[in-house]
């Protein structure tokens, strides 16, 4: 049995990952750590093109064909019937083994635009089944019930009329309901959303996050959140892991990262949310871009966009620093002998007043 942390459910373990494309081996992932327990929400945070997709793609093989994972372990805690417990290292699994046995099953997917997630040519209805009927082994009617079930706790009204409904027939907020029904079809221990709510306006977006939180709530699953929305995490996880140029760059609980953040690329994520309690309408923004990782850089990955860099970020990767028990950056500000450097005056600010705002509602 592969060696665990005994309160994850899933367990990502120094995963590496690089592309083959046309203008040379893209290192996409560098050696990422991330733990997921159950009942709980981790979200992933980072710029596009950071590897948070990636990441949980490796996890249900939907890697493009010209990956190749070089190391690492995404471990499964699986539950069987008898109620022990097996470990699972689910990139040993092949594709097919992955669809019978783990992929919807015990982990389902919901993705950003649920247009293409959805057949345009199936019905509401046989959509929902369609899993239902795949991994439980009931009848047609049972699946029925069930499906209409699982409508209704989504938030759909008249499910039944619903159900005879095609894709284009529905709002974009209806679609992605249907596809989290589709999701949660199988009982699934583990669901994975993937920019969930990037296609949908404000409001729509607010009672989908709602949904799920709901849901979550109701079935005790765990999530992971793929976004790039800083707003969102606020509002779902409970941990938080900043990803970087391949690497996951901070991790914390959501008050460490949005209260104490350590590392100065999530200094540049928060300061880059719109600030609604001021007048200033101006948007800050991270200078520069994130690496080409064609040629891996020597170093901190975002040393070159880091106005706080030392000369070590040149030259040595960061190691993560431990802040405290659950929170850990990886920045060469952390280590005892660098000179002392406090987040942006304005930004301190900032955070402190949305804490002592939160707190009002506690």
């Amino acid at each position: 049995m592969a060696e665990m942390n005994e309160k994850a459910i899933l367990q990502v373990q120094d995963l590496d990952i690089s592309f083959k494309t046309n203008a040379g081996v893209v290192h996409a992932i560098r050696g990422v750590n991330l733990d997921l327990q159950r009942g709980e929400t981790v979200a992933i945070v980072g710029e596009s093109g950071s590897g948070k997709s990636v990441t949980v793609k490796a996890a249900v093989g939907l890697l493009d064909a010209n990956a190749t994972v070089n190391s690492g372990k995404i471990l499964y805690r699986n539950r069987l019937e008898d109620g022990s417990e097996q470990v699972i290292d689910l990139l040993t699994l092949s594709k097919r083994e992955l669809r019978s046995t783990i992929n919807g099953s015990k982990i389902a997917m919901v993705f950003q635009d649920p247009m293409t997630s959805l057949d345009p040519t199936m019905t509401i209805g046989k959509q929902v089944m369609e899993g239902i009927l795949l991994h439980k082994k009931v009848d047609k009617a049972a699946a029925h019930a069930r499906a209409l079930e699982l409508l209704e706790l989504v938030g759909i009204t008249d499910a039944e009329k619903r159900m005879k409904n095609y894709p284009h027939q529905l709002s974009g907020g209806m679609r992605q309901r249907v596809v989290i029904a589709i999701a949660l079809a199988s009982d699934p221990e583990i669901l994975i959303c993937d920019e969930p709510t990037t296609a949908l306006d404000v409001t729509i977006q607010a009672r989908i996050l709602e949904l799920i939180k709901d849901v979550q709530a109701r079935l005790g699953i765990s999530v992971i959140y793929i976004t790039h929305d800083l707003g969102v995490v606020a509002k779902v996880a409970d941990y938080v892991n900043v990803m970087y140029a391949g690497k996951i760059i901070e991790v914390g609980n959501v008050n460490e990262i949005f209260y104490e953040p350590k590392h100065p690329y999530t200094w540049g994520l928060l300061a880059a949310m719109p600030d609604l309690e001021t007048d200033d309408d101006r948007l800050a923004s991270i200078p520069g871009s994130p690496p080409n990782l064609l040629h891996e850089p020597k170093g901190d990955a975002f040393a070159a966009r880091n106005a706080y860099a030392l000369k070590i970020d040149e030259k040595v990767e960061p190691p993560m620093f431990k802040v405290s028990e659950t929170h850990y950056a990886a920045t060469w500000l952390l280590h005892p002998d660098a000179p002392k450097v406090e987040m942006p005056a304005e930004l301190a600010a900032r955070l402190e007043r949305s804490k002592k705002e939160a707190e009002r509602y506690l």
